[in-house]
């Protein structure tokens, strides 16, 4: 049996946007996680060109229960998974993982299959029609994370994280981003 994820061992607990969560979270967990634009635009802004995406997982395979749940797939309905870390510098910023569903591939001409180390703000912000259409935020504890991600990412500590079904057009894609000390310093 496959892996479902390099990045943690199980699916964090994801709590739903609701009234009130916002303030529960630290300020500057709250900025990145309610940031409208790409991730990765605003790292650059701070880090210039030094900001590099690492592809370190790309497979299609069944996703998790809850992402199955956000993306309305059937059971066991295969997706596109990818797993990166953003970087800048060696100074690891963000870790992400993408659902992308085969329909969504399809709509997208294949783009989003073939992002390599591209990222991935860099093409679904491109279409005029991208919507965000839920959020959910986490905190993952150390013992999450597997021992790989926790020595390449200098995982020591729990680390807040948001999970967004974004819709292109009538296809969905599910993004989750994981805000590690580096980032939430700019």
């Amino acid at each position: 049996m496959t892996t479902r994820s390099l990045l943690v061992t199980r699916d964090p607990v994801w709590l739903p946007n609701r009234r009130g969560i916002r303030q529960q979270l630290p300020k500057a967990v709250q900025s990145w996680t309610y940031e409208t634009g790409s991730l990765t635009q605003r790292l650059r802004r701070a880090y210039g060109s030094a900001v590099k995406v690492s592809l370190l997982h790309l497979q299609w395979q069944t996703p998790f229960l809850s992402e199955q749940q956000r993306l309305q797939l059937p059971a066991r309905r295969y997706a596109l998974v990818r797993e990166v870390l953003l970087h800048a510098d060696g100074q690891p910023l963000i870790l992400a993982r993408t659902v992308i569903p085969a329909s969504t591939i399809a709509f997208a001409h294949s783009n989003l299959a073939k992002l390599g180390t591209r990222p991935l703000g860099e093409v679904i912000f491109a279409y005029p029609k991208l919507a965000r259409l839920q959020l959910d935020v986490a905190l993952v504890q150390p013992v999450l994370w597997t021992p790989a991600t926790c020595a390449l990412a200098a995982v020591a500590a729990p680390v807040w994280g948001r999970r967004t079904v974004y819709g292109l057009q009538h296809q969905h894609l599910l993004v989750s981003e994981f805000f590690l000390p580096g980032s939430l310093a700019v």
